[in-house]
């Protein structure tokens, strides 16, 4: 094979792995394709729930055929045995005669044993094929595994002025309909969607993926120090349906959290920062500590601009509409406590376009 055709190959790994986001939490969303002569002859990616695994689903489907082929795989397969044997082995035993992959797991359990026990099967192995492409597709899982924290991407939908919500807090709907649908399917490929206590108050938000036969729903997280949140609100009459993680400082009162435990939420005690709010860091650990991996975080102003000032959001989606409601409007985001632009935290442009009569923008962290 070429090095084209690596590419070409290990693309469609990924893609296929991407069917998996906000679906395989804690596992990471991998994608395999076995090919025999130039020709697809197995594909997988893993399976909602975390298994199977990618790679043992395409040579399923590749039979024979696999006997002698290249597999691609997204990142390292796995070497350890647990509820299912190492991935690794099943390559090795259906007689493929080169695995190609794109990153080096760094699950300890892992970390480069996979690869090791691929060559130790006389099976050629080669790494780093689009890599840059797949750390950006596994980035929640890389940084669970490394920061023991999942990857935060933070949604702001505004006026042209920056602005969420007028004076009053009216705030439906600043953007169209079609920017809505949007923001349901980035719900729908994270694990949980996030916000803070005041938004909850204000909007008793359903937090759920709508309007596109979901069969699926991400965690609803909501940082709130006190727990002083409506018990008749949507979350709460929904938390036995749909998962509802309460982050709260040590101080919430005892009785509230029973309130919600007998709801059916997880209360999940968090640190309080210098500042006397839930302190960003703590809350992140908390929530990879449970396996989530990809965390949709849809404000409100207090809770982002935390998030930002601590260097906690790994992607920035904005969704930008034709109105300004003047300096009487509520901000997007609180207080950042900036005295130079050389402070502010900066984002790199990866996506512009038009989305209805709206203007969507995706940034990365610089």
């Amino acid at each position: 094979m070429s090095a084209g055709d690596d590419a070409r190959f290990m693309a469609l790994a990924l893609s296929l792995g991407a069917r998996g986001l906000g679906r395989v939490w804690p596992n990471p969303a991998v994608g395999c394709v076995i090919v025999q002569a130039g020709r697809i002859v197995g594909r997988g990616w893993t399976a909602p729930g975390g298994r199977p695994h990618a790679e043992p689903q395409a040579l399923a489907q590749a039979g024979e055929a696999g006997r002698g082929a290249t597999a691609y795989v997204s990142l390292e397969p796995c070497s350890h045995h647990g509820i299912t044997p190492p991935c690794a082995e099943a390559l090795a035993a259906a007689g493929v005669a080169r695995v190609v992959t794109a990153l080096e797991d760094p699950d300890p359990r892992v970390a480069g044993r996979g690869h090791a026990m691929l060559r130790a099967a006389g099976i050629e192995v080669t790494t780093g094929v689009l890599a840059e492409s797949a750390w950006r597709a596994h980035r929640g899982f890389l940084l669970n595994r490394t920061k023991g924290r999942p990857a935060v991407t933070l949604k702001l939908a505004s006026s042209f002025d920056g602005r969420i919500a007028t004076a009053t807090g009216e705030s439906r709907w600043i953007t169209g309909p079609e920017a809505r649908h949007i923001v349901h399917a980035m719900r729908a490929r994270h694990d949980a969607v996030m916000v803070g206590g005041g938004t909850a108050r204000a909007d008793d938000p359903d937090l759920t993926v709508r309007g596109m036969g979901a069969t699926h729903q991400p965690v609803r997280v909501v940082c709130s120090r006190r727990l002083d949140l409506p018990r008749d609100g949507r979350l709460a009459v929904t938390a036995r349906a749909v998962p509802v993680w309460l982050c709260h400082g040590p101080d919430a009162d005892p009785g509230r959290r029973a309130a919600w435990n007998g709801l059916g939420a997880r209360t999940i005690e968090v640190a309080v920062g210098p500042g006397g709010q839930l302190d960003p860091g703590s809350i992140l650990q908390a929530l990879g500590a449970a396996g989530l991996t990809r965390v949709f975080c849809e404000g409100g102003g207090s809770l982002a601009a935390s998030l930002l000032s601590a260097g906690l959001v790994d992607e920035l989606v904005g969704f930008t509409a034709g109105l300004a409601l003047g300096a009487e409007g509520r901000p997007a985001l609180g207080v950042l406590g900036l005295d130079r632009l050389a402070e502010a935290p900066r984002f790199r442009l990866i996506e512009t376009g038009a989305v209805g009569n709206d203007v969507l923008h995706r940034w990365e962290r610089a």
